[in-house]
């Protein structure tokens, strides 16, 4: 019997990490890839493949099938989500009928709350927590940009057998995936969600690049309150941070290119939904609930909304 992973949402990560998996295991007697796609993606990857361009190379990636039909797909063993967090619950149950309760659910996305949404529709299912640093972009349908050498996926979980954790660690490991799996995932997640969450929103506020933060005063000082904002409300969560959670992130993003920007800060400029409920408005309405004050994430909540 094959294992049959869904990558649902073939965008810059899920098309990016899709694509390792349907390159390492194209003639796999045991392993079996399927692209969740739709209209422009699903024809042109169909057609020609994924395109998947770096720094210094350039592939393309037929996955074992290609589709958005549940009846063609059929059911999944592994099914790995990284779509935009707006589409978590749509996505979802458009494929419901390639899930069952044996089905394993690893989210990609760029929120904390994805996998709790998740086991709100799926309360039998695994439902795994993950991150992924990775800076790609989708430049046209079925073409996937990477840029730089940094890519890195954490997952993990305290409930799911270590043997069922380890097995898909080894499927991401034989695909040349840089994986981790972390004891401590739910700290790991929220390190990742205080530097996209900050950053996101700052460039989206701003309209500025990585650069345009980092070199004038104002724009990196109103970075650094959303650091401490969204740090103050991780620890009323009770997550368990670094003390130095804003040194180190902010050292995380001077050492990125400068030229970058944030995917929400991108679907801004494109005119395209944003994924601002994710990545701002949740720091406020947590703020709320535990009592921490929010001012700069509510400032630039009213603009972008």
């Amino acid at each position: 019997m094959k294992t049959r992973i869904g990558i649902l949402g073939i965008g810059g990560v899920g098309g990016y990490f899709g694509g390792l998996l349907g390159k390492a295991y194209a003639e796999s007697d045991a392993i079996e890839i399927i692209f969740i796609a739709r209209g422009n993606t699903q024809n042109t990857i169909a057609q020609n493949g994924l395109k998947i361009s770096t720094d210094t190379t350039e592939s393309n990636v037929f996955p074992n099938l290609v589709s958005n039909d549940p009846a063609e797909i059929g059911t999944l063993d592994v099914l790995i989500c990284a779509t935009k967090t707006y589409d978590i619950e749509n996505s979802l149950m458009s494929i419901k009928d390639c899930i069952t309760s044996d089905t394993i659910i690893l989210p990609l996305y760029n929120g904390v709350d994805g996998t709790e949404r998740i086991q709100t529709l799926f309360p039998e299912n695994t439902i795994l927590k993950a991150c992924v640093y990775i800076v790609s972009m989708i430049t046209s349908p079925g073409n996937i940009k990477k840029i730089g050498s940094y890519e890195k996926l954490f997952f993990g979980s305290k409930t799911v057998p270590i043997s069922k954790l380890e097995g898909l660690q080894s499927i991401f490991k034989n695909a040349k995936i840089e994986s981790y799996l972390v004891e401590n995932i739910e700290e790991t997640i929220w390190e990742k969600f205080i530097f996209i969450s900050a950053l996101a929103s700052a460039t989206s506020y701003l309209n500025q690049n990585i650069g345009g933060i980092l070199n004038n005063p104002t724009n990196k000082e109103l970075y650094i309150s959303l650091l401490k904002e969204i740090s103050a409300v991780a620890l009323a969560k009770g997550i368990n941070l670094p003390n130095d959670i804003v040194a180190q992130t902010l050292i995380k993003l001077e050492k990125s290119p400068q030229d970058n920007t944030s995917s929400m800060h991108r679907d801004v400029l494109a005119g395209n939904t944003t994924e601002v409920k994710s990545l701002t408005e949740y720091v406020v309405v947590e703020g709320l609930k535990c009592g921490v004050l929010t001012p700069k994430y509510e400032q630039i909540l009213m603009k972008l909304t």
